[in-house]
């Protein structure tokens, strides 16, 4: 894996390291792939990342000195594009972004090819700046409205220094597309796939897992449940939990957070996961499918590329508690769910092996370019390509096609 990343001097860059969630868990297999790497951050906490991380050469901004202070990456909004651009990766011929908020803005030299794979435009400044208003308290309210603007410009010059966008999913393609103006290749993020082939007996409950946030909509699943009187089982933590324990129904178990493997027991176990919120890609629907199990998902973000609808699961259209209940009510007579084998089957095409794979032909065909014409010769070839609705593949890039078609 690491056969690139000897051609140049490369460096990595993700926007804060506090815990191993999905872009860390990303992050993590980019550092396999350039073991000599530096990791560039705005913040970390060491002690909150698994060893493949831990044991870096992490590079921090000046924001690393507050580190005490709890959440402070969303207290210091105003400073975090002057605590991006106080990163100083010149010395670096390649620098690899991962990110989902402004860590973009570190400084590379001028003729630097600089690669980001944005799991995101900040959300709170872009698509959901509504949605984080509306959740945030009277401070929050206050810095959102203060500082949005300011942030978005800053943003926006920062993707200005990209060299060529890798997007997550194609939602994410299409979210780069409206905020910075850019074009992108699509790559999914590697997924934990491995899951035994053996079939277990199905017990009676729905799962919700996730983080306990309000955009997240777990409160949808537990009043659909509740009003069914469906067994439900939610699997998380985050700052809405108080509140969803209070409002579930004697149907409806709330666990908090749960290891790895407990996670991964109710997956293969549950009737069918729940999932209501609209994410950039979501790896849980694509980690219960892996479990054989099929996924009740709302019909945006990423889960319209992973879910197949009739096949692996259902895709219900609004919001809505009725919503829900209709699609769960849809479910229970569905008759053309593919069995658990195929299901898993399909998850498989999302796994580590498979990412490595597209991230290294797209990072070689970058560098080919880049040592042919610089910069902007590969930014032009990119904003060239019609690859925004289809997935990168090795061999089909030239002519603007990919795999991701089905």
């Amino acid at each position: 894996m690491a056969a690139a990343a000897d051609r140049a001097s490369v460096a990595l860059a993700h926007h804060w390291l506090m815990s191993m969630r999905g872009g860390e868990k990303m992050l993590a297999v980019l550092a396999a792939m350039f073991p000599q790497a530096p990791i560039y951050a705005l913040l970390a906490r060491p002690d909150q990342l698994d060893e493949r991380l831990a044991c870096r050469d992490l590079r921090l901004s000046w924001l690393q000195r507050f580190n005490w202070i709890p959440d402070l990456q969303r207290k210091t909004l105003p400073l975090l594009a002057a605590a991006a651009r106080s990163l100083d990766a010149r010395a670096f011929d390649v620098v690899v972004c991962s990110d989902a908020a402004i860590v973009k803005a570190i400084r590379t030299r001028p003729g630097a090819l600089k690669l980001c794979y944005c799991h995101s435009p900040m959300r709170y400044v872009w698509d959901l700046y509504d949605v984080y208003r509306r959740s945030a308290g009277p401070l929050g309210r206050l810095g959102l409205r203060l500082f949005a603007g300011s942030l978005r410009e800053a943003d926006r010059r920062a993707a200005d220094s990209v060299t060529a966008f890798i997007a997550n999913s194609r939602s994410v393609a299409d979210r780069i597309r409206r905020s910075y103006g850019r074009s992108s290749v699509v790559i999914p993020p590697p997924v934990d796939v491995d899951s035994p082939d053996e079939d277990v007996p199905t017990e009676d409950f729905y799962l919700v897992v996730g983080e306990c946030l309000g955009y997240k909509r777990h409160d949808l699943a537990i009043d659909a449940c509740t009003r069914l009187g469906r067994p439900l089982v939610v699997i998380g933590e985050g700052p809405k939990l108080s509140a969803w324990r209070r409002r579930a129904g004697r149907t409806v178990r709330i666990l908090g957070w749960q290891g790895d493997a407990a996670v991964r027991e109710h997956m293969r176990r549950c009737r069918a996961l729940l999932f209501c919120g609209e994410e950039d890609f979501g790896l849980v629907p694509v980690e219960a499918q892996a479990a054989g199990r099929p996924v009740i998902a709302y019909r945006a973000g990423g889960a319209t590329e992973t879910v197949l609808e009739n096949q692996t699961g259902l895709l219900f259209a609004e919001q809505s508690v009725e919503a829900v209940v209709e699609a769960i009510e849809r479910f229970e007579s569905c008759r053309t769910l593919w069995p658990c084998g195929r299901i898993r089957q399909h998850a498989r095409q999302f796994s580590k092996e498979i990412f490595v794979r597209r991230f290294l032909s797209f990072y070689d065909w970058c560098l080919d370019r880049w040592r042919d014409g610089g910069p902007q010769r590969v930014r032009e070839v990119v904003e060239s390509l019609d690859c925004t609705s289809m997935y990168w593949e090795a061999g089909k890039e030239d002519r603007g096609t990919a795999d991701g078609r089905r």
